[in-house]
Parts: structure tokens; C-alpha cells; sequence
């Protein structure tokens, strides 16, 4: 495998729409950020960064007071200096663009506000920007941010986490390696259980303080569509290298009839309860099937309105064995014994990234089983590096457009659709590198 420093060299140039690296971070080595949103899981990046002696907490911003005091006391009990606080409207994120010295933004906010704070911060002049998932509502969003970061020469990074996964990257390590052959289909989704989060149960059925009903509900009431694609399609696309030697060539998209949250509210609500009367659009599973121009299919689900126990569903197969992570299980050919899983876990012991043997510790107390720990690292690294996040803007942008991509698909009839090339072509010609930040 290259160097990430041969990496960077390398699709420099002969990448179009790629670019050598910004300059370092301020002086000292110490990144200087604001985050715009300190919900749950702006809370999360504060927390960890607070953490760090390599960065300073320059500036926060939110709408809620609630949720500012939060950060505020998260800052207090770290005993790092309070940032400068902006609140007072949707747009006093503005304000803390122009502060003018900041090395890095990272954006925690609601879906639909990412796009315009993502360009906004590019247009103010920060060179490295994060977001939560997704990228974008419209298709036409994902092209506005790729050639806004293309014109601005500056780096987007998605902080999907799911990538860092610790199976996840010992999977990859094992594609790399060739246990499994040369792959032919992934699987994956987000499968949960989100009824309790979407209605808010504990408030009966309305937005508590720090509830996500407030916003994220309203996409299941008028969207159709695979609205959080991400978490499963991030880390089978790095397995399959797209972007880079290979890509999305079409996609479709089926949806189940709607059933889920209406009877989660007429259970705990009754049927005289006024949200029983809301007309869901999301179907209660929605099923794509994705083509990719090296040949192999990627099945991808999403489930949030039904019981079920969290899963991601991953499926890695090729034409040597393969992975299924709701079995637990994993076939290697020639090595396991015939027709008989094998422990995932002694394989993925064996094969553990050099990220997780060399970071473990320092995940501790991080989010989601320690892989909150690595997008914020890798973040931060790219940032004193000044070099190229490991998930760039083509990621970013070609995972999520799954979501309006599916939206149009089921919409017309569940047609086949042409999944747009967001490198230009570039996408044969770039490096196949997904260290994730090895030499961080």
C-alpha cells in the first residue's frame, strides 16, 4: 500500500479536482475549531476535543439555550478556557465564520441545515470542513458542495464513523489481504429500532428538550427514500474502492406499504391521539440495489419503524468466503471447515487494524464503541498535516446522494436509475488508498 504522503503527491497530480494540502494548522501545532451545533452529537465532538491538547475550543454555536448550557458545563468541567459563544438565530453560525482564525469547522446540525452551512463556511475561507451525515437534501446540494470545495481548494470530510468501526476495519483488512477472493456482493443498512426516537415517546409523542423529533420526524412524514444510507454504504464502498478505481453506475430503489409508526402511536396513544392522524410517506423498509462498473452489487436496507435489535446488516462476499456480521460469522475457503461459520471475532482478532492496536486506549469513553474517537482524529491529523482528509467530498457526496437518488427511484415506479459521477471521471485514475489515516 502507498504512503498517505505518496497518496497526497499522487492525486495532486493526476487527480482534476483535487489539490495539495492547505497550509499546516496555527502555530504550535494547536488546530484552532468552532462547532456549529451542540446537540447530542455536537456534544460528543465537543467532549472528545476537549480531550485533546492539540486543539482549542475556539468558538460554539446553537440556537438552544438548553443545549448550549450543556456544552458550556462540558467546557467548565474540562477546565479549558469558555469559547466565544454565538446564539440568538438560525443564521448566527455566520458570525462565527467571519471570526476569521479558525483552522476547522465542524457542523452537528440538523440534515437540512448542512448544505448551506458546509458553503458558507467554505465562502468564508475555512479550508477543512466536517459534517455529520448527510451531505445534502438534493441531488443538485451534493454537486453544489463538491464544486464549491473544488473551487475553494479545500477539504470536506464526513464524519462517518461507522468507517472505523473495529470489525469493520478488521473486515477491510482481510479484503486487502484476499481471504475473501475477489468480491462480488456487500450488504448492508441501518437497521433500528427509531419509533421512540421519531414520536418521542417520554414527551407523549411531541419534542422534548433534546429530541430529535423536532426535526428528524418531518422526513419520515413527506420523504420516501433511504434517508440514512451512510453508516452502512460508507465502509462496503471503501471495500470495493469507489472513487477510486471503481464507482456507482445505477441504482434502484423499492419501498414497503407504511405501517410501522402509525401503530406505534395508536398502541401507546389511541386511536383518537391527533398524530394518529398523520399520513406517514416513508416506507417501512426500504430496499436498494446498487450496480458498480467493476461488477459487483451492493444490497442496501433501511428499517427504522418496525421492533427489531439494532443491525447493520454487513455482508462481505467474494469468491473465496465472506463475512456476515448478523451471524457472527465468517467462511474463509481452504480454511475453515466445510459448511461451517467460524467466529467472526477469532478472525477479526487476528486481523485488527494498526488503528485500533495503536488507539484503543484513547477510545475510551469516546462515542458509539470508540469510533467517534477516530473521525475526530482523523479530522484534526489532516488538519496539522495539511493534507487531504481519508473521506473526502467524492465520499461525502456519493454515499449520500443514495438518499435522493432512492427518492426518485421509488417515486417513479421504482425505475432504475444512472447514479452520477461526482469525480468527473477522475474516479479511474485515483489511487486506491483507504488507509483511513494510517500514518495518523
Amino acid at each position: 500500500m502507498s504512503t498517505r504522503r505518496d497518496f497526497v503527491k499522487q492525486v495532486s497530480l493526476a487527480t482534476a479536482g483535487a489539490w495539495l494540502g492547505a497550509p499546516a494548522a496555527s502555530a504550535g501545532g494547536t488546530v484552532r475549531l468552532g462547532i456549529i451545533g451542540t446537540g447530542l452529537r455536537g456534544e460528543s465532538h465537543l467532549a472528545l476535543a476537549l480531550r485533546r491538547q492539540d486543539v482549542e475550543i475556539a468558538a460554539i454555536c446553537d440556537v438552544d439555550d438548553g443545549m448550549l448550557q450543556r456544552a458550556k458545563d462540558i467546557i467548565t468541567k474540562s477546565g479549558k478556557p469558555m469559547p466565544k459563544i454565538f446564539t440568538g438565530n438560525d443564521y448566527a453560525y455566520r458570525d462565527l465564520l467571519a471570526m476569521g482564525n479558525l483552522d476547522g469547522v465542524i457542523i452537528a446540525t440538523p440534515w437540512e441545515w448542512h448544505t448551506p452551512m458546509i458553503l458558507d463556511a467554505l465562502n468564508a475561507g475555512i479550508k477543512y470542513v466536517a459534517t455529520e451525515v448527510v451531505l445534502g437534501m438534493t441531488l443538485q446540494e451534493h454537486w453544489d458542495v463538491v464544486h464549491a470545495t473544488e473551487a475553494k481548494k479545500a477539504h470536506v470530510m464526513m464524519l462517518e464513523n461507522v468507517c472505523y468501526r473495529r470489525d469493520v476495519m478488521a473486515a477491510m483488512n482481510m479484503v486487502r489481504a484476499g481471504l475473501f477472493g475477489e468480491l462480488l456482493h456487500l450488504q448492508a443498512g441501518y437497521q433500528h429500532d427509531l419509533r421512540d426516537v421519531k414520536l418521542d415517546h417520554g414527551t407523549n409523542f411531541g419534542p422534548g428538550a433534546f429530541s430529535e423529533a423536532r426535526w428528524r420526524t418531518n422526513h419520515s412524514v413527506h420523504r420516501n427514500a433511504d434517508l440514512y444510507p451512510t453508516h452502512g454504504v460508507g465502509p462496503v464502498a471503501m471495500m470495493v474502492d469507489i472513487n477510486r478505481g471503481n464507482r456507482f453506475l445505477s441504482l434502484s430503489s423499492f419501498a414497503t406499504k407504511t405501517r410501522g409508526l402509525h401503530n406505534y402511536i395508536v398502541k401507546n396513544g389511541g386511536e383518537n391521539h391527533p398524530n394518529a392522524k398523520v399520513r406517514f410517506h416513508l416506507g417501512d423498509i426500504v430496499t436498494t440495489h446498487i450496480h458498480c462498473a467493476n461488477g459487483e452489487t451492493i444490497l442496501l436496507q433501511h428499517d427504522t419503524n418496525n421492533p427489531r435489535p439494532y443491525s447493520l446488516g454487513f455482508r462481505v462476499q467474494g469468491t473465496g468466503g465472506l463475512w456476515m456480521d448478523v451471524a457472527q460469522g465468517v467462511y474463509v475457503e481452504g480454511s475453515s471447515k466445510p459448511d461451517q461459520w467460524d467466529p467472526a471475532a477469532d478472525w477479526f482478532a487476528k486481523y485488527d487494524h494498526p488503528l485500533w492496536q495503536r488507539w484503543s486506549k484513547s477510545t475510551e469513553g469516546a462515542g458509539h464503541g470508540g469510533m467517534d474517537f477516530f473521525v475526530l482524529h482523523a479530522f484534526v491529523e489532516s488538519i496539522k498535516l495539511g493534507v487531504p482528509t481519508p473521506m473526502d467530498v467524492y465520499d461525502a457526496a456519493t454515499w449520500s446522494a443514495i438518499t435522493p437518488l432512492s427518492e426518485a427511484s421509488i417515486e417513479l415506479g421504482f425505475q432504475t436509475i444512472e447514479f452520477p459521477d461526482f469525480t468527473g471521471g477522475h474516479w479511474m485514475y485515483r489511487t486506491n488508498d483507504f488507509a483511513l489515516g494510517d500514518e495518523y
